[in-house]
C-alpha cells in the first residue's frame, strides 16, 4: 500500500519540466515586484511582473511595461537571468549546477535533461550539457563584442550593459530591448534599421539559438560534410533555410519601397528572421501589408527548432507534415526524405501538436477579440506571438486587460515547455490497453 502511494506521488520527467517554469516564473515576478526593480522605486503590480517574468522565461518578448525605461539596472538584470534560463531551460540550469557543485547526477536527472533538450538517448547528456554551456558562453560573448562598438559610440559606458543585454536576449529568441525612453518606448531595434553590423549580429543570434544544440554539435562534429549530419539536422537547416529565404524575398517585393535598396533587402531578411520566435523588429510591423503580417503569423507558429532557445511547433513539425502530404500526394506508403523513412508514431505526433498549437493561437485569438472588442486580425497577431514565444506586437499588448493578460501569460508558457511535454505530462500516468478494438473505415477529404 505505501509502496502505491509513494508511486503516485513520483512526478515523471515531463512533469518536472512544467513545474520548474512554473516555478521560476513566479519566483521572478515576486522578485520584479520589489520597489528595487523599478526605475523609480516603487512596488509593481503583481499581474504585471507575473506577465514580464513569464515572457522573460519562456523568451517571447511580449511586455506590457517598457524595459528600458521602466525597470532598474537591477530589473534588467533579473530579466536577463530570466531570459538565460528560459533560453537553457531550467532542467540544464539546474544540471549545470549540480555538474559546478560536483554531485553525482542520477539517471532521472538525466532522463529528464534529455527530454527537457529533446536529445536521442540518455548516453552523453553530461557532456552534451556541457557542450551547451561552453557554446552559449561563446556564442553571446562574441555577439556582445559584435555589438559593443556600435552601443559604445551610442550610449558609452552604458553601451557594454547594452550590447551584453542584446546579445543574450538574441540568442535565446527572447526579443526584449532596453533601447525604450519615457518618451519612446517600446522601440525594439528600429533606430539600427540602417546599420548592418547591428541587423546581421542579431540574425546571427537569433538563426544559431534557433536551430538547436544538437544540430550545432552535427556541425562541429561533422564539419561541411552535410552528407554525414543526422536526419533531424539535414530537415532542420533545409527547412529553417527555406523559411528564412523565401518570406524574405516576398517581403522584399510586397513591402519598405520606401527604402533604398540595400536597406530594403535587410529590412526584409530581418523581418524574416525574426519571427522564427526572436521578437526583434527594425521596422514597424502594423505598417506592413495585411498578406505580409499573415504571413508573420505562419512563421510565428512554426516557430525554431527541437533542443534550441526558440519555442513554436518547431521546424521538423512543420516539415514532417509537408513531407506526409507530399507523400500522401503521390501515393506513398512511407513518408521519406534523405534517403530514411520517417516513422508513423512522429507523423501522428506532428499532426497532434500542430493542431494543439492551432487550437490555442484561435482560442485565444478570438477570445481576446471578444472580451476586449478589437479587431480579430490584430488578436490573432497577438495570440500568435504569444503562444509562439515570439514576441512580434502590433501595440495592443499594453493597452490589454487583466484577464486578456492572463490569457497571454498562459499561450507563452504553453508554447514554451512543447506540445508533446505538455501531453506527456498529462497521461504520463494512462496504461495503454492491449486489446484492439475493431476497424472501420472511414472517409475524409
Amino acid at each position: 500500500m505505501s509502496r502505491d502511494i509513494h508511486k503516485k506521488k513520483h512526478l515523471s520527467s515531463f512533469q518536472l519540466i512544467i513545474l520548474g517554469f512554473a516555478g521560476v516564473i513566479l519566483l521572478g515576478a515576486i522578485i520584479l515586484m520589489l520597489p528595487v526593480s523599478s526605475a523609480e522605486g516603487v512596488m509593481t503590480p503583481f499581474n504585471q511582473t507575473l506577465f514580464t517574468s513569464t515572457s522573460a522565461v519562456c523568451v517571447t518578448g511580449l511586455a506590457v511595461l517598457d524595459t528600458g525605461s521602466y525597470w532598474s539596472v537591477f530589473g534588467q538584470v533579473v530579466i536577463l537571468l530570466l531570459i538565460q534560463i528560459g533560453g537553457l531551460g531550467v532542467v540544464t540550469v539546474a544540471v549545470s549546477v549540480f555538474m559546478l557543485s560536483g554531485r553525482k547526477i542520477s539517471l532521472m536527472q538525466r532522463s529528464t535533461m534529455q527530454n527537457a533538450i529533446s536529445a536521442h538517448k540518455v548516453g552523453g547528456i553530461v557532456r552534451l550539457t556541457k557542450f551547451i554551456l561552453k557554446g552559449t558562453l561563446f556564442v553571446e560573448m562574441a555577439g556582445a563584442l559584435a555589438l559593443l562598438p556600435v552601443f559604445y559610440h551610442d550610449f558609452g559606458r552604458k553601451g557594454i550593459w547594452m550590447a551584453v543585454f542584446h546579445s543574450i536576449s538574441a540568442f535565446c529568441n527572447a526579443g526584449f530591448d532596453i533601447l525604450g525612453t519615457p518618451t519612446n518606448p517600446f522601440p525594439s531595434i528600429t533606430a539600427y534599421a540602417g546599420n548592418p553590423i547591428v541587423n546581421v549580429v542579431i540574425m546571427f543570434l537569433i538563426i544559431a539559438g534557433g536551430i538547436g544544440f544538437l544540430t550545432w554539435e552535427d556541425i562541429c562534429i561533422n564539419k561541411i560534410h552535410f552528407r554525414k549530419y543526422h536526419m533531424q539536422s539535414k530537415i532542420i537547416l533545409v527547412t529553417t533555410a527555406l523559411l528564412i529565404v523565401l518570406p524574405a524575398v516576398f517581403f522584399f517585393f510586397s513591402d519598405f519601397t520606401h527604402l533604398s535598396v540595400g536597406k530594403r533587402l535587410l529590412a526584409s531578411a530581418f523581418q524574416a528572421v525574426t519571427p522564427r520566435t526572436a521578437g526583434f523588429n527594425t521596422m514597424d510591423i502594423s505598417k506592413m501589408t495585411e498578406v505580409s503580417k499573415a504571413m508573420i503569423i505562419i512563421l510565428m507558429l512554426v516557430g525554431g527548432s527541437p533542443s534550441s532557445t526558440a519555442g513554436g511547433m518547431k521546424t521538423t513539425t512543420f516539415a514532417v507534415l509537408i513531407l506526409n502530404a507530399f507523400a500522401t500526394f503521390r501515393s506513398q506508403e512511407n513518408v521519406e526524405t534523405f534517403g530514411r523513412r520517417i516513422e508513423c508514431s512522429v507523423i501522428k505526433n506532428a499532426s497532434t501538436i500542430a493542431m494543439m498549437y492551432c487550437m490555442l493561437f484561435l482560442c485565444g485569438g478570438i477570445t481576446i477579440s471578444v472580451y476586449e472588442g478589437l479587431p480579430l486580425s490584430e488578436c490573432l497577431y497577438e495570440a500568435a506571438s504569444a503562444v509562439g514565444t515570439v514576441g512580434l506586437t502590433l501595440g495592443i499588448t499594453p493597452k490589454l486587460h487583466i484577464v486578456s493578460q492572463f490569457i497571454l501569460i498562459i499561450l507563452m508558457y504553453l508554447g514554451r515547455v512543447g506540445g508533446l511535454t505538455l501531453i506527456y505530462a498529462v497521461l504520463s500516468k494512462k496504461k495503454k490497453g492491449n486489446a484492439r478494438l475493431p476497424l472501420e473505415k472511414i472517409t475524409v477529404g
